[in-house]
C-alpha cells in the first residue's frame, strides 16, 4: 500500500480473532486509536455491536476459527472490503483444564481445535490476501513453555502454537511476511476471572513484578511486534518476569 498524497502511510488492515473481549478487544482498540482499520472476529453474538464501540472503521464479524469455512468466509469478507489484510492476530483461545486422567477427550479436542488448528486455519485463509510486509502475531501462553498441573490440553495447544510460529517464520519469510509469538503471563481477563482468590494469590506471588498484567499492556506489545520490520520467529514474553522465576 502506497502513501497518500500527503505522504502519510495508509491505514493498516488488521484481523484480530477472539476480539469481542479481553486482550483481543484491547488490541483492536489500540490499532483503531492509531488510525488503522480493524476487523474483530469472534464466534459469539454481539461482536458487531462491540466493533461499534471501537470506533473508526472497525467492523465485527462472527467466525469460529475452529471451522475452516467460517474463518475463510470472514477473512474473504474483510479482504473484499479493504483490498487485503496486513496484520493477523491469532488471539482466540479456549481454556479447559483438568488432570490428565480426568480431562475428557471432548475438552482436549475442543481446546486444540481453537488454540492450534484455529491459527492454522486463519493463516491459510489470510495468506492469499496478505502482501509482502505483512505480519502475523500469535498469542501464546507461559504454560506452553512451563508445566502447570491440570493444563495438559491448554499447554499442549500453546506449545504447538509456538512450534507453528517457528515454522511459519521460516516458511513465509520468502514472501516477506513476518510471524512472531507474544507470550502473555497472568493477565486480568475474562479467562482468568474464574480463578479462586487463593489460586490467584499463589500465581501473583511467583511473578517478580508482583502483579497481574493488563490487556492494554499486552496490546501495546502486540502493536509493536506487528510493526517491527526485522523481527520474525521471535518469542516476546510479556509476563512480569514469570518465565524467569519458574
Amino acid at each position: 500500500m502506497e502513501p497518500d498524497a500527503t505522504g502519510a502511510p495508509p491505514p493498516r488492515r488488521w484481523i484480530v480473532t477472539g476480539a469481542s473481549r479481553g486482550l483481543g478487544l484491547a488490541i483492536a482498540h489500540g490499532a483503531a486509536a492509531r488510525g488503522d482499520r480493524v476487523a474483530l472476529l469472534a464466534r459469539g453474538e454481539g461482536v458487531e455491536a462491540v466493533a461499534r464501540t471501537v470506533g473508526g472503521e472497525a467492523i465485527g464479524l462472527r467466525a469460529d476459527v475452529s471451522d475452516v469455512a467460517s474463518v475463510r468466509a470472514a477473512v474473504d469478507t474483510v479482504a473484499a472490503r479493504w483490498g487485503g489484510v496486513d496484520i493477523l492476530v491469532n488471539n482466540a483461545g479456549l481454556h479447559r483444564g483438568d488432570l490428565i486422567d480426568r480431562i475428557s477427550v471432548g475438552d482436549w479436542d475442543d481446546v486444540l481445535a481453537t488454540n492450534l488448528s484455529g491459527p492454522f486455519h486463519a493463516v491459510r485463509a489470510v495468506l492469499p490476501h496478505m502482501p509482502a510486509g505483512g505480519s502475523i502475531v500469535n498469542v501464546g501462553a507461559v504454560v506452553g513453555f512451563r508445566g502447570f498441573v491440570g493444563d495438559s490440553a491448554y499447554g499442549s495447544s500453546k506449545a504447538g502454537l509456538a512450534g507453528l510460529t517457528q515454522v511459519l517464520a521460516v516458511e513465509l519469510a520468502r514472501r516477506g511476511i513476518r510471524v512472531n509469538l507474544v507470550l502473555p503471563g497472568f493477565v486480568s481477563t475474562e479467562m482468568t476471572a474464574g480463578i479462586s482468590e487463593r489460586a490467584r494469590a499463589r500465581v501473583v506471588a511467583r511473578i517478580p513484578l508482583k502483579r497481574e498484567g493488563t490487556p492494554e499492556e499486552l496490546a501495546e506489545v502486540v502493536y509493536w511486534v506487528a510493526g517491527s520490520p526485522y523481527m520474525t520467529g521471535s518469542v516476546v514474553a510479556t509476563d512480569g518476569g514469570l518465565m524467569c522465576a519458574l
